[in-house]
């Protein structure tokens, strides 16, 4: 108490003129100024560390991996890696299961080749050098329905002692303590996880790169990316260095790789699968839903890894999965089908080859038997911006933001952030501007402020419910069992996935809406679809066609979609197109 006296009577003792307190105030913020330098120089000198960190970890799995592939190459010079490649995934089950390929075979087989593609298309992550370990003792899963079969997962699947960065610094050297349930399921099946995948910075983006491992390039072209965000696992099964891997889903992020790279992508009802493990940027958001899922070369294969994942071992390891075992006899049906189609869905255009893949397969589909029914979703200037984008980023992106704190911002993102670090009130009042010259502009810009309180965001999950049972009895008043629409692409070119997100719609509306749904390759971009797309209404969005511009010879997709736990028949509509398509070819 005496203290503060003597320190009051010495304040009250000291007269300042204006001149010292002037160079007080100088030397504070000046002191000030060089703290927070100090502490950006330091911030990003850590960031720059654990990067370098990263970045060590991989290069040396990637060395390991090669010594191991050399060696066993020099101690089995017969090994026929040419046709080990060249097999599809029920042909590889067979023969191992049979005898007559070994799973040691298979292994380094695939892993010389994911190698040697790593180096072109900068796919992967790390090497999981545990799985060389794993392939010791394999043969004590000889029952599993993927025994000896190497699989790649996507980086934000768990794996125990490594790291689920989601791209973003701040995840890093923080090794998970266990497996994820997806792949703790895959091993009991007898699957080998040799390799991690890469995404882009922060999960929520259709482009594949990141400031730690780099951009992820297409295996068609390597002037395109491969998209995002199982933008890795697209590149590495198009290429050819993996014919089964895991990605995850929560607007496309499936789709959109499988789409671009020429292969398989299965989204299934979110729930079918565990997602214990598996990482999403930030958790919490409960409007869209992520799922995790199968990418393959074929659709047989991702119907023999949703069987095996669907089994007795995941339900016990998460009782929050329901025990829906895969129904084979669905899959297989060979019952007509009533399809609902669409080549626009009354909200963006999609680009030339997007529609004719849908209006070619519609025709092949139509001449095999099945009834074709017009289709359009519904509301969708409503609920692009107002139920999914606002419900992804419900908390106005501050959660996202946190997670890009200490370090750079990667390009294929910074337009994004660009906005989302808008002060709320300079989006509102942007927003406000827009509205009578640029409307969906100003409902993207306003929708970037969040829901603002719980109360609206109850109002907003209520919404998203009102919507999914507006759907479900629109699609029963068709009569429709299944739905064929577009999917987007072809390949965008560098840098323009964060331009625009024009034609994301014929994706993420079935996560909004909990669909399973999947993509098959049909086609390839022709001159004819470059031709006419230079004649295309200037009101098309300019940044999409720039983005899409050079597409000749890329693949072309279709969607197929179905109603929630109808998984399998989507899967079975998807081997009908496949199948339709392999035909014709023929």
């Amino acid at each position: 108490m005496q203290a503060l006296q003597n320190i009051q009577h010495f304040l009250k003792g000291v007269k300042m003129d204006n001149q010292t307190a002037a160079l007080l105030t100088g030397v504070a913020c000046a002191v000030g100024s060089v703290v927070v330098l100090v502490k950006k120089i330091s911030s990003h000198r850590k960031a720059e560390e654990k990067i370098m960190r990263a970045k060590s970890r991989r290069e040396e799995s990637l060395q390991r991996a090669e010594q191991a592939v050399l060696r066993y190459k020099e101690s089995h010079p017969t090994t026929d890696s040419f046709f080990i490649l060249a097999l599809s995934l029920s042909e590889l089950t067979k023969q191992l299961k049979e005898g007559s390929l070994t799973p040691e075979d298979v292994f380094y087989s695939y892993m010389e080749k994911t190698l040697a593609l790593n180096k072109k298309l900068n796919c992967c992550t790390e090497v999981l050098l545990e799985s060389l370990d794993q392939l010791k003792t394999v043969g004590s899963n000889k029952d599993g329905l993927l025994y000896g079969v190497p699989v790649s997962i996507k980086e934000n699947v768990a794996f125990k002692d490594h790291d689920c960065s989601c791209g973003v610094i701040i995840n890093l050297d923080q090794p998970v303590e266990k497996d994820s349930v997806l792949v703790q399921v895959l091993k009991k099946q007898g699957a080998i996880p040799f390799v991690k995948t890469n995404l882009p910075q922060a999960l929520l983006s259709y482009d594949c790169s990141n400031p730690i491992y780099g951009q992820t390039v297409n295996p068609h072209n390597p002037q395109k990316t491969s998209g995002g965000s199982s933008g890795g696992e697209g590149a590495l099964i198009g290429g050819g260095g993996s014919l089964l891997g895991i990605g995850t889903d929560i607007g496309g992020s499936i789709r959109i790789p499988a789409s671009f790279c020429g292969i398989c992508g299965f989204k299934p009802t979110a729930g079918r699968l565990s997602l214990q493990g598996v990482r999403p940027i930030y958790r919490g958001q409960k409007t869209v839903s992520s799922s995790a899922g199968p990418m393959a070369r074929d659709v047989d294969s991702l119907a023999l890894c949703m069987q095996a994942l669907l089994c007795d071992h995941m339900f016990s390891l998460d009782p929050t999965v329901p025990p829906l075992p895969f129904n084979m006899e669905i899959y297989r049906s060979s019952r007509p089908l009533r399809i609902g189609y669409l080549e626009n869905d009354g909200y963006t255009q999609p680009s030339p080859s997007m529609a004719r893949g849908v209006r070619e397969v519609k025709a092949l589909l139509e001449q095999a038997g099945h009834t074709f029914v017009p289709y359009c979703p519904l509301k969708m200037n409503e609920i692009v911006p107002e139920l999914w984008l606002r419900g992804l980023l419900a908390d106005g992106t501050t959660s996202l933001l946190q997670k890009l704190k200490g370090g750079p911002v990667d390009p294929c993102l910074k337009p994004q952030v660009f906005e989302y670090r808008l002060p709320k009130w300079l989006k509102k009042i942007i927003s406000f501007l827009l509205k009578p010259v640029s409307p969906r502009t100003s409902a993207r810009i306003s929708a970037l402020c969040g829901v603002g309180s719980v109360p609206e965001l109850w109002k907003q999950h209520a919404a998203v419910e009102d919507y999914i049972h507006e759907t479900i009895a629109h699609w029963r008043s068709c009569k429709i069992d299944v739905l064929l629409c577009p999917v987007i692409g072809p390949a965008f070119n560098f840098l323009y996935c964060g331009k625009t997100s024009v034609n994301t719609n014929y994706t993420f509306l079935y996560n909004l809406l909990n669909f399973p749904a999947g993509v098959v390759t049909v086609s390839t971009v022709t001159a004819e679809d470059e031709e006419e797309f230079e004649h295309y209404p200037n009101k098309f969005n300019k940044v999409f066609k720039e983005a899409v511009a050079g597409g000749e010879g890329l693949p072309v997709a279709v969607q197929c979609v179905a109603l929630p736990w109808q998984d399998e028949l989507c899967l079975h509509f998807m081997k009908e197109v496949e199948q339709l398509v392999k035909q014709s070819k023929k």
